[in-house]
């Protein structure tokens, strides 16, 4: 992902503003193919799509739900959590730049702003530290100061951290139903027959009955502050 600095000089260009509105909007069009890895890499869709599939696992379902399930899920969570955040851009950045009261590099400058801090508020001061210090940014005082560049690495390592830890809770109480199983079978005798067969019914069945799905999701929306 390049550095909101560099693109914003980019926009400034004479070349660039002399460009026709059809360029323009090729140009634009074009810039949709990086959607895809910005929506996994700046947004809440790595945390949310990890935890989902320590879900299914935990289960021992393997494909139940199917991963399209799994991935729409995920989208869509993103795109509730992300909501406040999305708003705040169209408000400061796509609506002004479209009116025309402010110009590409300044509706850049403005957009990437919102969602800076919205992964600055998630990542741990430690990661970004790391980061700055790799970067050589030392001099940064504030936060707010810290390239996209330095916060996007910063945010990810934070996310996979986060939703391994929940990941973890989630896929505990699970682990216990199959070592009670385990030791059920055993004391019946019956080694040879493998726990998961009896297990997954039983945490199947837990799961409907605390209303698993909408704890996950309750739990995954309070996680981002």
């Amino acid at each position: 992902m390049n550095d909101p600095t560099t693109i914003s000089k980019i926009l400034e260009t004479e070349a660039f503003q002399s460009l026709s509105p059809q360029l323009k909007v090729a140009l634009f069009l074009g810039s949709l193919a990086f959607l895809s890895s910005a929506l996994v890499t700046m947004t809440a869709f790595t945390r949310i799509v990890i935890v989902l599939s320590f879900i299914r696992r935990a289960l021992s379902t393997n494909e139940i739900p199917p991963t399209q399930v799994i991935l729409g899920l995920s989208l869509f969570l993103t795109l509730f959590v992300m909501a406040p955040t999305f708003r705040e851009i169209e408000t400061k950045a796509i609506v002004p730049y479209l009116d025309q009261t402010i110009s590409g590099a300044q509706a850049w400058e403005s957009g990437s702003r919102s969602l800076k801090a919205f992964m600055l508020r998630q990542t741990r001061k430690d990661d970004l530290k790391l980061f700055i210090e790799l970067s050589g940014l030392e001099e940064v005082i504030s936060p707010d100061a810290v390239p996209m560049s330095t916060v996007i690495p910063a945010f990810i390592i934070s996310e996979l951290k986060t939703s391994f830890i929940m990941g973890f809770c989630l896929y505990l109480p699970f682990i216990l139903i199959d070592l009670v199983m385990s030791v059920i079978l055993m004391a019946l005798g019956m080694m040879m027959m493998p726990p998961v067969i009896v297990s997954t019914p039983c945490k199947i069945l837990l799961f409907v009955l605390v209303d698993g799905w909408h704890l996950v999701a309750r739990a995954l929306s309070l996680s981002f502050d």
